[in-house]
């Protein structure tokens, strides 16, 4: 009983949240003392009795498990907004953090206006914290309104949503998704697959990376940026989108930004602490878009 009604309060606190304008990153679904491999066992097992598709899932550092999933809706969301392919895939994690384990997901409202998706998400929200559980949203002090995660940028002189990194280009979106799917498979840059969607009715495909190499990878970052007590591990992992024969990802300065925006510039745990992984990044995936089948 007692399960049952703090997962009513989480259900009514949620349009709370949204009618006040805050909206924050990460929402987290449940914490206590367990077995992270059982946890992560049930997770897939809540999201695919609950209609959505496991679309990947890997460890990006040790402790840490990052599962992504994605439905008809979230796809066809995707697609319906130029742009807007980034948020047709979520993420759910388990991380072991001591003697605690946490569960947690991206915020499908928060990724709507960061994406700036037309569709609604709020069903998708409701429906994860049915299925997974609903504590608290976190990832951000104060939240981001609607309005300024439409138009964000950490500061001036940052990229915004719409100033994505072209990494190569192709005479057609088949050469260019066979020159990634080889580039992953050779793991050229660091990178390897977790997972790869192609959205219905566009010439869209996206694909999670995963990357381990120095500067750019994964558990480099994180140790420097997820700090805090409640892990942020569904930042992970990075997109790829092939649209058409263009090859390109979101800028890697906003990408970190968005999901961190209360990280200070200078300072310990600082973008300062990994001024080197934007272009690290971006050296990574352009060695994976260039490999050629």
């Amino acid at each position: 009983m007692r399960t049952l009604a703090a997962l009513l309060l989480a259900l009514l606190a949620l349009p709370a949240a949204a009618a006040d304008g805050a909206l924050k990153p990460f929402v987290l679904a449940s914490r206590g003392p367990g077995d992270a491999a059982a946890a992560t066992t049930a997770l897939r097992a809540k999201l695919e009795a609950a209609g959505f598709q496991v679309v990947g899932a890997y460890d990006p550092y040790p402790g840490a498990t990052v599962v992504a999933f994605t439905d008809g809706f979230l796809k066809a969301a995707a697609a319906a907004a130029p742009g807007a392919s980034y948020g047709a895939v979520l993420r759910a994690s388990v991380t072991k953090v001591g003697d605690e384990v946490q569960v947690a997901y991206s915020n499908p409202a928060y990724l709507q206006h960061a994406y700036r998706m037309r569709t609604d998400l709020g069903s998708v929200g409701r429906k994860l914290a049915t299925t997974l559980g609903a504590l608290e949203p976190y990832g951000s002090r104060d939240g981001k309104t609607p309005r300024e995660l439409k138009g964000y940028h950490y500061m001036i002189g940052m990229p915004y949503f719409d100033d994505p990194v072209e990494l190569a280009s192709f005479s057609s979106h088949v050469e260019a998704v066979g020159a990634v799917e080889a580039g992953l498979a050779a793991g050229r840059g660091g990178a390897r697959k977790v997972y790869r969607v192609d959205l219905p009715g566009t010439e869209d495909t996206l694909f999670g990376v995963a990357l381990s190499d120095g500067c750019s990878g994964d558990a480099t970052i994180m140790k420097e940026v997820d700090f805090k007590p409640l892990r942020s591990t569904p930042h992970l992992p990075y997109e790829l989108l092939v649209s058409g024969g263009q090859v390109k990802a979101l800028h890697a300065k906003f990408r970190i930004a968005v999901d961190f925006p209360d990280l200070s510039m200078m300072g310990s745990h600082s973008f300062m602490g990994i001024r080197c992984a934007p272009d690290a990044i971006e050296g990574a995936l352009k060695q994976v878009a260039g490999a050629r089948p």
